[in-house]
Parts: structure tokens; sequence; C-alpha cells
């Protein structure tokens, strides 16, 4: 069995422990990313634009848990959240 097939497999068992932790995991790393991308504004001509990826996929994971969605597609936008946020922070470290 594959990492990632565990680690679904374990976020859907305990989903309601998983749930708020998430939030608030990827609610700071996205709020780190964002920091990091307007503090470097006045080096990039574009910040616009990352930003806003950045605000659309810490909130696109918050819009599926509070809509309820599958747990497939909540456990995927948040691996999504987590890479995008964290590769925005690497870019602009």
């Amino acid at each position: 069995m594959s990492l990632y097939n565990k680690a679904f497999m374990d976020f859907k068992k305990n989903y309601m422990l998983y749930v708020p932790l998430s939030i608030i995991l990827q609610s700071c790393i996205g709020s780190i990313a964002a920091m990091y991308i307007l503090m470097s504004s006045t080096t990039n001509s574009f910040p616009f634009f990352q930003l806003t990826l950045c605000v659309i996929v810490t909130m696109l994971y918050n819009a599926s848990i509070l809509a309820q969605i599958n747990y497939k597609i909540v456990f995927n936008t948040l691996i999504l959240s987590l890479l995008v946020n964290i590769l925005l922070s690497i870019i602009y470290i």
C-alpha cells in the first residue's frame, strides 16, 4: 500500500480529528506564503497572481470542508493547498 493510500485511509478514519488540525495548519502555511509574497512585492512585478493563487487554494480547502464534500476530494485539496503554499513560500524566501 502506498504512502498516499495509507495517509488517506488514516485521514478518512480520523476525519473529525484531522479537520480542525488541518484547517489551522494550512491556514498558517497559507498566511506565511501570503506574507512572503507581499514582502517581496517591491522586487516582483506580478505579486497579484501569486497572492490570488495562494488565497484561492487556501480557501478551496476550507470551502470543501464546509460543503462536506467527499473525503477523497477534501484530502486532495489539502495536499494541493499545502504543496502550492509551501512552493510559494520557498520561492520567496
